[in-house]
């Protein structure tokens, strides 16, 4: 979608769009290069400069952002049904969480952006300063295949919102939510080049777009890998201004003063299994203290067997397939190096197969994790938890800490000097207390260390998409 129109890649390439539940063929869809990005800058430039989108009144903009948000619910089948297909998560996740989900991003950052005021420094009184905030420019966002259309609003939303013009690059392994995204934005009122999307593969329109020196802001939401190379792009090129949510491996503290260990375990499984494990803020290491270890692992081994995946379009299903193989494999990877280096398994494991398909992966538990393990330090994205006992609340601040990432934490207890004490010490963006992974948009999300920097949501959100200019006016 470029410049308001599909159109073909400038060399005619595709790569294929592969349902993994099946490994069918969905679509051949563009895949886009240097030249394509280009094209796609041109345009996102021409509309800012012209300023039909830039320049709109803020109560207008919001108009056809609440319409963008309307049209997302009028198409809420059809959206989570490209979310299922494409990346293989169930049809009922998509259709209750991730649609309503994404429409009422756009719908609160349009209902935000007419009510923030613009500023008039403390000057003497021969002079006034005004401090206004304005669109950055040009916006190149490139997002994660685990939730597509969650993930295009996070960034799409206040970014248009605050007038600028953008270019989204959808992961190649899930690019369909995206361009009927930007069919239905048009429809809504964005006017033509403010809104480009750019399928193709990360190390070629990604990188086109990390080292073009016509975008002013890039954003991004992925690999840590990756987000180091956005920011060597950014050197190389523009210096443009790079806001990366990146890996984690989120520690959930259960302390043995935790009254109701099955809402826990609940919510310990929820917060692995779900969405396959295919979340940057997952809960993929859990910390039980000692003393109540062996009964709370029976619960959860129990909460688990909820988890089994099965066909994504199956209302029944509560897991689905995993993106591809190649996420598969290393999933499977990692559950053969954990139990190498001895950890023990006990729930799941297995690689399933349904409707010729292998993308399926048990829900998978390891206990006596050793701290300085690959399983407790590195990244798996899928269905594998690995647990760790505890003596003393010291300890499990320590072990929660010893990471080179910092997104998110969980912490149960019922002592509320306790939770607070905690959650002060833990070195992450965001702590959930008697609950995983609670997220809205009116609170900011992003991470500390490696896990990135910048965040996404609330009115926050706006500090990355606009810049402050200062004119000050001498009074004679």
């Amino acid at each position: 979608m470029i410049g308001g129109r599909f159109v073909a890649a400038a060399g005619g390439a595709t790569f294929d769009a592969i349902n993994p539940a099946t490994n069918q063929l969905l679509a051949r869809v563009a895949a886009c290069t240097s030249e394509d990005v280009d094209r796609a800058v041109a345009s996102a430039r021409q509309a800012f400069e012209q300023g039909p989108w830039a320049r709109m009144a803020p109560t207008q903009r919001k108009r056809v952002m609440l319409r963008l948000a309307e049209l997302m619910l009028a198409h809420r089948e059809e959206l989570a049904l490209l979310e299922s297909l494409n990346m293989g998560k169930p049809v009922l996740d998509a259709y209750n969480i991730d649609v309503p989900g994404a429409a009422q991003v756009f719908a609160w950052y349009g209902e935000s952006l007419d009510k923030l005021y613009d500023q008039v420094a403390p000057t003497a009184a021969n002079a006034v300063a005004t401090i206004t905030r304005e669109p950055i420019g040009v916006v190149a966002a490139v997002v994660p295949w685990n939730f597509p259309l969650d993930m295009a609003a996070w960034k799409l939303a206040p970014a248009l919102a605050a007038g600028n013009s953008v270019v989204l690059k959808p992961a190649e392994q899930s690019p369909l939510s995206a361009l009927r995204l930007a069919e239905l934005a048009l429809e809504a009122g964005i006017p033509e080049g403010v809104l480009n999307v750019v399928p193709g593969l990360g190390e070629i329109a990604g990188k086109a777009l990390g080292l073009h020196p016509d975008v002013d802001c890039l954003v991004f939401t992925g690999s840590t890998q990756v987000g180091k190379y956005f920011m060597q792009y950014s050197a190389q090129s523009n210096l443009k201004q790079v806001w990366l949510e990146c890996g984690g491996k989120s520690p959930n503290l259960v302390f043995d003063d935790c009254k109701d260990l099955d809402l826990a375990a609940e919510k310990a499984a929820f917060g692995i299994f779900f969405n396959q494990g295919e979340v940057c803020s997952a809960n993929s290491r859990l910390y039980v203290q000692r003393s109540i270890h062996d009964a709370f692992i029976e619960r959860l081994i129990a909460k688990a067997r909820d988890w089994l995946p099965g066909n994504p379009l199956d209302p029944a299903s509560r897991a689905g397939a995993i993106v591809d193989a190649q996420q598969t494999s290393q999933i499977m990877a990692a559950i053969g190096r954990a139990q190498e280096e001895g950890a023990l398994l006990v729930a799941g494991g297995r690689q399933l197969s349904f409707n010729g398909s292998s993308n399926f992966i048990e829900p998978t538990i390891f206990t006596h994790v050793d701290p300085q393990s690959s399983l407790s330090r590195e990244e798996v994205f899928g269905p594998v938890l690995a647990v760790t006992a505890f003596d003393t609340e010291e300890e499990a601040i320590r072990l929660a800490n010893d990471s080179v990432y910092g997104l998110a934490a969980s912490v149960w207890s019922d002592d509320l000097n306790r939770v607070h004490r905690v959650a002060r010490q833990l070195r992450v963006g965001s702590v959930s207390v008697n609950t995983v992974d609670a997220l809205d948009v009116v609170a900011p999300f992003g991470g500390y260390k490696q896990s990135g920097f910048g965040r996404d949501l609330s009115l926050h959100a706006f500090d990355k998409y606009t810049q402050l200019r200062t004119t000050w006016i001498q009074l004679r």
